[in-house]
């Protein structure tokens, strides 16, 4: 398979956790679907101390995982959306 493209979309989209609505990062999403992953390459600010923890409420929210080779943060289902 094809990695992700590295310079991606140019739209960003602020993801926040779903329990305190905290901003957890921004990112450059491609397409309309819902967040299932995030390329770390693709985040743009990173508002978290510590990876895959919401800074706020100490919720995980993601793991980390590699997608085609690519370094990604996972998201666990109705932990963190994008607004």
């Amino acid at each position: 398979m094809a990695k992700p493209n590295k310079k991606g979309p140019t739209k960003t989209v602020d993801v926040i956790c779903c329990r305190c609505k905290t901003l957890l990062f921004k990112y450059r999403k491609g397409g309309k679907g819902a967040l299932v992953k995030c390329f770390k390459e693709r985040i743009s600010r990173d508002f978290t101390q510590q990876a895959c923890i919401c800074p706020e409420c100490q919720t995980v929210f993601a793991r980390e995982v590699l997608v085609r080779g690519t370094p990604a943060y996972k998201i666990i289902g109705g932990k963190a959306i994008a607004k």
